[in-house]
């Protein structure tokens, strides 16, 4: 009796690795391919990043992980839930306190107003007039609003959305984030933008979607363009703390009796630590560096397992009208950003 018992246990514990082995070895897989993919020379131009080309190799090879689910799907499920909210934790420790009173109040302002705005507006355009459903709407308003797929990603773990929602919503960000990257500087250089470099700089950082495109494009125009660019950018990352801890409440779907689903994101308290003690504590550079680094380890890991887990069916389905929506925020934040500079910041 003790023989079988000892087997039966051996056998859940062997069941057991291989089925957490098989997962963390797929999604880790197709994020080094992701690293591999975005040093290329050719990838590196476009300012690509790995987090943007893993959800696409996810994509890809979401069919090996549709015949193999049973043995993979625990670690993958893991990867996109847990490691994000530990990615996006220590991703505070790219933003401190100093960088965002360096902008002063305007910048802080306009932050805030762009944000609002276009969570606004979005919501407002995509569910009653698209009527496009409620949380890929909440989604694809957010990563125009805040910071692209790192905002998509903290949303979409906030909400417990299905996962092709979170897919359709960074595809909308990659697109029109890599247009504005490239549209910004040609506009600029053409003589179309009267805007000064500082101003240009705030232009930019209160507009585009990624942090990618921001230094792309600030980049692309002069030094002090994209330092600036990026501190604005910062600005609105840390506004993704207020933004997680508002929308659940709101438009969590509704539980029996009319009560909702509020799922309180610790992770964001845990975000808000992380920047207070990357302001306050002067820690080696050292370790700054490796924790920055895990930080994006972690995310893009999140993206390729979020990747494996899409159903092409539905993102075709679903994708068309959260285009749409994603390209008239696009119209809003290139035209309404550039007055709210012009006019407010000298």
């Amino acid at each position: 009796m003790s023989q079988i018992t000892q087997s039966l246990k051996n056998q859940r514990i062997k069941t057991f690795f291989c089925e957490w082995l098989n997962g963390f070895i797929l999604v880790l897989l197709v994020s080094l391919a992701s690293y591999y993919t975005a040093s290329l020379p050719f990838m590196s131009k476009l300012h690509l990043s790995p987090l943007i080309i893993g959800v696409v190799l996810g994509i890809l090879a979401s069919p090996l992980f549709r015949q193999a689910q049973k043995t993979c799907d625990k670690a993958i499920v893991f990867s996109a839930k847990k490691l994000l909210r530990l990615g996006i934790i220590l991703y505070g420790f790219n933003i401190t306190l100093q960088s965002i009173v360096f902008v002063g109040f305007n910048g802080i302002l306009l932050s805030l107003v762009v944000v609002v705005f276009i969570l606004a507006i979005g919501y407002f355009i995509g569910v009653k007039l698209l009527k496009l459903d409620k949380e890929i709407t909440i989604l694809v308003s957010g990563g125009s609003a805040i910071c692209g797929a790192a905002a998509v990603l903290a949303l979409e773990s906030s909400l417990k959305s299905e996962p092709y929602k979170g897919i359709i919503a960074v595809g909308t960000v990659v697109i029109f984030g890599l247009v504005g990257m490239f549209l910004y500087p040609l506009l600029y250089a053409l003589g179309f933008i009267p805007l000064s470099l500082t101003q240009e700089g705030y232009y930019i950082g209160l507009t585009l979607h990624e942090l990618a495109n921001v230094v792309g494009a600030g980049g692309a125009i002069a030094q002090e363009t994209q330092e600036i660019a990026l501190i604005v950018k910062m600005i609105r990352v840390l506004l993704l703390v207020a933004v997680l801890l508002i929308i659940p409440y709101f438009f969590a779907e509704s539980q029996e009796g009319g009560k909702r689903k509020l799922h309180i994101p610790w992770f964001a308290f845990w975000f808000l630590g992380v920047v207070l003690i990357h302001s306050l504590i002067a820690l080696p550079t050292e370790i700054v560096f490796i924790l920055r680094f895990l930080s994006g380890f972690f995310l893009v890991m999140a993206m390729s397992a979020l990747g494996l887990q899409v159903d092409l069916k539905k993102f075709l389905e679903f994708g068309g009208k959260a285009f749409v929506l994603a390209f008239i925020l696009f119209g809003i934040l290139t035209f309404g950003g550039f007055f709210l500079v012009y006019y407010f910041i000298p």
